[in-house]
């Protein structure tokens, strides 16, 4: 019997994260501060929200700490996801070589929440408010600027006359689009930026389009990602047979008993070599059996 399986062709690193990988490798290959003085390498934060990856990049001797108060001297990369103004600040105020990895869109994201600010709107964030890109993108709102993060906020607003609607990059289109409808109702003059990186967006669209496919769906990448968490949740409630897992060692033969077709789809940040790994462990739990494996478009 011919056995399955179909993988996005979106799955996997987007352009923000390939871009942040490559420059904390480069960064690790040139081992010396730009004064030429020798000092240790940290991102602050994760780089990526993946916990494999993160550990591949530490045995490249680029290390992770959590604030800035452990920063004192060397290189420190800004991850993918942004940090805060004040985090960015405190570091100059340090004196260590900065490295920016911020993805261009998030960057986009801080810039709009910051004019949109100055020319006197309320900003509405759409968005985890605990995740560090939302963080990082409030934090460049003016202060006294009021800032909407729920559409309860929105709906109970009073006193504001116009605002501006940024996004945080991995969110869906349709939570932005409910966010913009109580915004519609409630203020007479509403701007909008969708922030939404174009990747995400299509990264949802072909998993939820495979999930409808598939015997069994598998949503790779790190418990720690809002993305991948999202991709998760949208294939579920098309799929009730969708696993998120992190690597090939999660998975067991239960999960894809009965099935022929296993669709798999990954988040922004994981990395291809742990694609590679669950298309290899299915491979062998299918052994007995023909296989087939194509991109899913």
């Amino acid at each position: 019997m011919t056995k399955k399986i179909l993988i996005t062709k979106s799955a996997g690193f987007c352009f923000g994260v390939k871009r942040a990988i490559a420059i904390a490798v480069e960064t690790a290959g040139k081992g010396e501060a730009e004064d030429g003085k020798e000092g240790p390498i940290q991102s602050l934060g994760p780089i990526i929200h993946n916990p494999q990856a993160v550990e591949r990049l530490q045995e490249k001797g680029v290390g992770v700490v959590e604030s800035v108060d452990e920063i004192a001297c060397g290189k420190v990369i800004i991850p993918s996801h942004g940090v805060t103004r004040s985090d960015r600040s405190a570091l100059e105020g340090k004196g260590v070589t900065i490295v920016d990895a911020t993805c261009p869109f998030v960057t986009k994201a801080q810039e709009h929440a910051k004019a949109l600010s100055r020319d006197g709107y309320a900003i509405v964030v759409v968005g985890e408010p605990d995740h560090p890109e939302v963080k990082s993108i409030i934090s460049y709102i003016e202060k006294g600027v009021p800032v909407f993060t729920t559409v309860a906020e929105v709906s109970a607003a009073k006193g504001v006359r116009k605002a501006g609607i940024v996004v945080q990059t991995t969110q869906t289109f349709d939570n932005l689009m409910s966010f913009v409808a109580a915004a519609m109702r409630r203020f007479p003059e509403v701007r909008v930026f969708n922030t939404i990186c174009n990747a995400t967006t299509l990264r949802q669209q072909e998993s939820t389009g495979l999930a409808g496919l598939a015997d069994v769906m598998f949503v790779l990448g790190g418990y720690n990602s809002a993305n991948t968490r999202r991709l998760a949740e949208i294939c579920k409630a098309i799929n009730s047979r969708t696993y998120h897992i992190e690597t090939e060692r999660e998975l067991s033969p239960s999960m894809i008993e009965g099935a022929s077709v296993a669709g798999v789809t990954a988040g922004a940040s994981t990395p291809p070599w742990i694609i590679a790994g669950v298309l290899d462990r299915l491979k062998e739990f299918w052994k007995c059996d023909r296989i087939e494996v194509s991109f899913y478009r």
